[in-house]
This record gives structure tokens, sequence and C-alpha cells, in this order.
């Protein structure tokens, strides 16, 4: 990637000029529409290409301002998009340190031109605006937004990157420095991007204008400055000291979360660090620098294959045709606990069909029905939901007592109690109710669903659909496939979690399936190396390198320590002692002892030291350190996912992937869980081969001599 020759599959943004007059005698303005050809579903990336073109436009439209031609400059997007940022996939495909460099010098060369124009620039923010498009309306001088834009971000530190186009340094001088560290290392952690009124309130755009003639409004206010008639006051950058304590709280904070196993956000800060009294041409090479550095690094790699990962995983794998699904119009759920309520929810919600929740007493099935009316009540009071659509919802759910109400459903999914024998009763009892075409789901988090559906007529029309805690929330749900699921039953699992608006993966019957397999195994090597004399605070701080969004113990506190031990035991019967035994873990359960420490709000808790009573005293020879117990855990899990790529419990490593961080949050930056075992060289050592291929996500070993 050395030359601005656009790869075949590349869709190159273009710039177009336009002459527009300003009302009011403002003069003309060269207005410039970034515009990658495509529709609205493909926005607009940024690579070399697309930037040269801009960057021709751009010095055009500048000898004409230097002409007195033109009174201003304005840019703005194709329909819906200003632009989406730099092309990820271009910049993952970069060999070498200089062509890294190049990447960060030509956006910089191109967005100086709007800072250094001659005459006011003015972005019109009429859409989408990620990362390096964000930061093409920050290089201008003024900006005005739509009032329907959904996301304005700077997500490049979620990705293993910083805003290098000039956002680092320019995004503090416009809103101030505790701002900009919201919207380039608090959002993007949270993957929660700005509305368009919530820019204009932090004064990313200087003024929020009505979508519905949004052109027209930005042009007359345009105009308005130009003619001097409009001031737009920008806030102090404050002084030393308060930047300086404004950095050292987020680096406390950071650490507290990430304690130091993620590059990209302390890149971030130590750029920010040298930019209080920094000039431009300073801070844009060391923004080169930094982002060559991360351009080449494995984490940013591993970053954009977990990306692509996420992004293919809305086509499953494996899946069948749509076409051989089963209509769903009424939907049946066993059970009006926690886990029923939230699912009764999500289908009321998404699939717009009678939802009816059946439990063995009224009192159950009122709990699980006030659960409905109380999440309607809360999304409808702060807005996040019509009074209508949470009307539809509260009208399509019911509660009943009765089984035989079910009748009438054509799919039925249980959610009780994690027994084998109760749930096998639950199914014979539903197939002599409903229909012989009614699809029988379980949400079972580990249990054999051919177990589960053997001693039915029909099994072929049993299939597993393992939700995740919280449901709303969690994007994943594991479809698991037995011997005896019938082509159409799967393909309805699969309609359904579509139209669920979740990931769907494609799992064998196989003991814990993929997410709880994996995060149960490390939690019983946790809790093994503790019964070994390993103080319970090493073994918490053991896993920080994962960089995952919780400890074991507050994993553990989150799935609730009976749940955690109870499927524990379940796989070690199945699979054997790669499972832990731990008495310390029965005591914790059988006493209710309290697991984790009382923490602050967005810190993730830590082990209750109080708990080491249960194990036992610490220390003797069998006790490990820190860099022990990690290496325990990493060599477990690898040993496991090689037992269950031989045993086809997913198509391949990717899926695996797909599992881990979309079920259970493992971040990006590691790729999930396969491409950091490849890095650390876990795979080879332990299975005696990687799981993906060289430089699929990691830097190839020629890049880096490149």
């Amino acid at each position: 990637m050395t030359e601005n020759t656009p790869t075949p599959t590349e869709r190159v943004a273009h710039a177009y000029v336009r002459d527009v007059e300003l009302p009011g005698g403002g003069g003309t303005m060269a207005l410039v529409t970034i515009d990658n050809g495509l529709d609205h579903t493909k926005p607009t990336t940024l690579s070399l290409a697309g930037l040269a073109e801009i960057r021709a436009a751009l010095e055009g439209v500048q000898r004409r301002a230097q002409d007195g031609e033109i009174s201003s400059v304005g840019v703005t997007g194709k329909p819906f998009c200003l632009a989406a940022g730099a092309d990820l996939t271009a910049a993952g495909r970069i060999e070498g340190a200089d062509a890294a460099h190049e990447l960060g010098r030509a956006g910089h060369a191109t967005y100086r031109l709007l800072a250094e124009m001659g005459v006011p620039t003015f972005a019109f923010i009429n859409g989408l605006a990620l990362g390096g498009g964000l930061e093409l309306a920050l290089a201008c001088h003024y900006r005005t937004i739509a009032s329907d834009v959904p996301a304005v971000a700077l997500p490049e530190t979620s990705l293993g990157l910083v805003p290098g186009w000039g956002g680092t340094y320019l995004l503090p001088r416009l809103i101030g420095l505790p701002r900009a560290l919201d919207v380039m290392l608090t959002r993007p952690a949270a993957n929660k991007p700005l509305k368009a009124r919530e820019a204009a309130e932090l004064g990313i755009a200087d003024v929020l204008l009505d979508a519905a003639d949004y052109l027209e409004q930005s042009l007359a206010w345009a105009g308005a400055v130009v003619r001097g008639e409009l001031v737009v006051e920008r806030p102090d950058l404050g002084s030393r000291e308060e930047w300086d304590a404004t950095l050292a709280a987020a680096r406390a904070r950071l650490d507290a979360v990430v304690h130091g196993a993620r590059q990209a956000p302390y890149a971030l800060l130590d750029l920010l660090d040298g930019f209080y009294d920094a000039d431009r041409d300073t801070a844009f090479a060391a923004e080169d620098e930094t982002l060559a550095q991360l351009i080449m690094s494995d984490q940013l790699r591993a970053s954009l294959y977990a990306f692509g990962t996420v992004n293919k995983g809305k086509k499953p794998t494996g899946a069948p045709d749509p076409k051989l699904a089963r209509p769903v119009t009424a939907v049946g759920i066993v059970g009006a606990g926690l886990m029923a309520a939230q699912l009764a929810f999500l289908f009321a919600q998404r699939l717009g069909v009678p939802v009816i929740m059946r439990d063995l007493d009224a009192d159950r099935v009122a709990k699980g029905l006030d659960y409905v009316r109380g999440t309607v009540d809360k999304l409808t009071s702060t807005g996040r939901m019509s009074a209508d659509a949470g009307a539809r919802i509260l009208s399509s759910v019911h509660g009943t007592t009765d089984i035989a109400d079910f009748a009438r459903c054509d799919f039925v999914i249980e959610a009780v109690t994690e027994i084998l024998d109760l749930k096998k009763r639950v199914f014979a009892e539903l197939e002599g109710i409903v229909s012989p075409e009614t699809i029988l789901a379980t949400n079972t988090s580990a249990l054999s669903v051919t177990a589960m559906s053997a001693d039915l007529a029909h099994p072929e029309r049993v299939v597993g659909l393992h939700f995740f805690n919280p449901v709303a929330q969690m994007p994943l749900v594991e479809i698991i496939n037995t011997v005896h699921t019938s082509v159409e039953t799967l393909a309805t699992a699969f309609a359904v979690g579509k139209k669920l608006r979740k990931t769907s993966v494609l799992v064998a019957d196989r003991p814990g399936f993929v997410v709880n397999r994996l995060l149960v195994l490390l939690l019983g090597e946790i809790v093994r190396a503790v019964e070994a004399g390993t103080p319970v605070e090493v073994a918490d701080r053991a896993l920080r390198p994962l960089a995952l969004p919780m400890g074991p113990f507050a994993l553990f506190d989150l799935v609730g320590p009976a749940v955690g031990l109870h499927v524990l035991t379940s796989l070690r019967a199945e699979l054997g002692d790669r499972f832990a035994q731990s008495p310390g873990l029965e005591k914790i359960v059988a006493e209710g002892t309290r697991v984790v420490a009382p923490t602050t709000k967005g810190v993730p808790a830590e082990v209750d030291p109080a708990i080491q009573g249960a194990f036992g005293e610490a220390g003797g020879p069998t006790a490990l350190d820190e860099a022990g117990v990690l290496d325990a855990v990493l060599t477990a899990l690898t040993v496991e996912i090689g037992h269950m790529l031989d045993e086809g419990v997913v198509a391949g490593p990717t899926e695996i992937d797909l599992c881990m961080i979309l079920g259970a949050g493992w971040p990006f930056s590691n790729g999930g869980i396969t491409p950091f075992l490849d890095r650390t060289g876990y795979s080879e050592r332990v299975l005696g081969r990687r799981l993906l291929p060289d430089g699929v996500a990691n830097v190839p070993a020629g890049a880096r001599r490149a």
C-alpha cells in the first residue's frame, strides 16, 4: 500500500464540487460532496486513493479561494453519510512502517487544506460521521449537524488505533479535554456513539438543524457566519494544571479497568500528554508516529479480524436455506422467571406476535408479567420506546398456569431450572398438547439437547436456542443442532434468531456448547489454583493481561456461584477432570458467602479477600504466582479448544472467537481467544499448530520485516 492506486475491491471516495450561492449576499460557496457512488447501506470509507481525490479537489478549491472566486467552502456527504472513517480493510493490508506512516500523513495533508483554506470552511454533517469522517468535519472552521444523524464518534481506541487524522489534537481544543476524553476513550469502550443532539450539546457541532431542509438551513447559517452576523464562541482550553489533572485521573481509571492490557487507550493518553501547548506540525507528526506503530501491532490486526468476524457472523455458517423456515405466529414460554420474562419481552418486541408465559402458580406468572411491564415502563418513560410500541408489547404478552394454553403456539421455548429430568418432563407434556408442526426449543446453558428429546415421538422438532443474560443486550444466541433436529426446525431457529436481531452460531450438541464450556473451564482453573494454595487475590489478578470485561470472581458473582458450581459439576461429569472439583466453592455456595467486594461504579469488582477462608490457608509448595495461574488457564483453554475442534462443536476457530466476543465480551484487541493463543505461542506449544493462519489476525512475519 505505497501508491494511491485503488485495489480491485476498494470503493473509492470521490469528491464532487459545485458552486452554490449563500443567501443574503454571502457570496459563492464551493460545496464538496464526498460520495463512494453506493447507496446509504454502504457507507463511504476513506483510503489513500480516496484521500488523493479529495485532496486534489480541495487544492483546486483553494486556488479559487486565493483568486477571490469563492467566499467559503462547504463539505458534506452522500445521503445519510458524511464518512465512516478510514478503510480498515486496506489498513489491515499495510505491510511495513513506511506504508503505515503514509496513511497518517495523507490524512493530515488532505484535512489541513480545510483548516488553511484562506476562507471560512464548513462541515455539513448530514449523516454518519465516524473516525476519519468526524475528523474531516473537525478540520473545518464550523460545523452544522442534521437532527436525524444516528452516530457521531471517534471509536478508534476500541479498535486498537487512535484518532490519527487530527482528532486527538483538535477535539480537546474544540470542546475541552474532559469532554474529548469521553468521546475518544469512554464512549468507544462502551460502544456508545453520540446522537446528533448530543454532538451539538457537546459543542462538536455548532448548531443542530432540522433534517427536513437541512442543507438549505446549513447554507443560510453559513451565510450569516460569512457576513459576520453570527459569531461562534469557542471554550478556553483551561490551565496546564487542569489538563494534567484530567489526564492523570483518566490514566488512573484506565489502570483500574484495563490494567495495561490494551495499547491504544494508553497511546491516546500519551499523545494528549504532550498536546497542551504543541503546535499543529508537532502534534500531527506525533499522531503519524503513533498511528503507524499501532497499525503495525498485533492488537490492531486482531481487532480488525474480530470486527470482520462479527460482521460476517450476520450470515451464519452452516445455516439452512431460510426458505425452509416455518412461520412463527405465536410463541409459548415455559417458565416465568427472570430469563423467561426477558425472553417474553424480546419475542413480543421483535417478532410482534402473541407470547404466552406459563408457570406453576399465579404468583410466579404475575412476577414474570410485572417484569415485562416494568421494562416497558422504563423504556417509555426515558423516551427509548414510543408509547404505542410499549402498549403493543403489553397487549401481546399473556400469562397462564395452564399448559394447555400452548396448543395454539407454533414455537415453544422452555426456560425452567437446569435439571435434565425436569426439562424432559416439560417436553413430554408439551408433545401431547401442541401441533406436530410446533417447534420445541430449549434455552439450556449446558445440558444435552439430544438427551432432552430422546424419549419424544418427534425429536426432530427439538432445537437449542441458548440466549445470554441480559437477553436484550447480549447479541449472541447459540443454536444447538442434534442428530435428530430436522433442517426445517434448524432453519426456523435461525429465522427466529435473525428476527430477534441476534447473531446466531450453529453449535453441535456437546456439553457446555462454546461459551459456557470455555468460561466454566476458565473459572475451574482459577478455583483449582486457589484450592492448591494460591491466594484468592493473586488468582483474581492473574487474568488481567487478557483484558477481559471482569475478573474471574466477578464473573462467578455475575452468573451466581450456585449456577457456576452446578455447571462446573455437570461438565466435570460429562468431560472429566479437566473441569475442576472445588470443595471451597461448594462451601461458598452452601453458606451463601459474598464473593466480591464493593466497588466504584464503572470499575470491575474484585474478589473479597474474606472468601480465602472457604479454601483454607494460602501458601505451600503448590501455590502459584500470577504468571503461573495465567499459564495454567491459557494451557487449559488451548487444550479444550483443540478438543472442541476435533469434536466438531463449531465449524472452526472463527466461530469460537465469534461466540466469545459476543457471548462473553472478550475484547476485540485479542481477536476473541484463538488469535491470542496463537500470538502468545500457546497454540503451537500445546497443540503443535496455529489455530489461524499467519497474518489472519496478526501482523504476518513478512510484514514485520518490511
